[in-house]
């Protein structure tokens, strides 16, 4: 009934990537993608999506970024030194080793990820949860007073 989550990888996600950089390559410069990308070779340089798209970036177990990445979605399986802003979500893996900061709307971070740097929730996720939490805080309190 349960899956485990360590058992779950960057292959078997839904995401479909048009473009893949294999094992074998290595670009030098800034990289601007239009459409969901994963990396399984070298980038050395920034990574950025096109502002208000709803793109993923992937770095696969073999891949390394020496840059930023900037996206709507963001996975890493493999290592960045650079930061990381992830509109949207981001998730590290097991064996993800990252330096830099990351700034996201939600996080997901497996047992055995390296992470060095700061860990910011975007403004507009804080918001959202505030807004949550005071909903329930409401709630609670509806529930714990006497009715009339």
């Amino acid at each position: 009934m349960f899956e485990k989550f360590s058992q779950k990888s960057m292959s078997a996600s839904s995401e479909k990537f048009d473009t893949i950089i294999g094992r074998t390559t290595t670009i030098q410069g800034t990289l601007i993608v239009r459409d969901s990308v994963r990396i399984d070779g070298k980038v050395l340089g920034n990574i950025e999506t096109v502002a208000g798209s709803k793109i993923t970036v992937a770095v696969g177990p073999t891949g390394e970024i020496k840059g930023d990445i900037t996206a709507h979605r963001v996975m890493v399986a493999g290592k960045v030194a650079g930061h990381i802003h992830a509109a949207e979500r981001v998730e590290f893996q097991k064996d993800s080793v990252v330096q830099g900061d990351v700034s996201y709307g939600s996080i997901s971070v497996e047992h055995g990820a390296k992470l060095s740097g700061l860990i910011i929730q975007n403004q507009a996720h804080d918001e959202s949860a505030s807004g949550a939490q005071a909903a329930i805080q409401s709630a609670q309190a509806a529930k714990h007073s006497p009715e009339v």
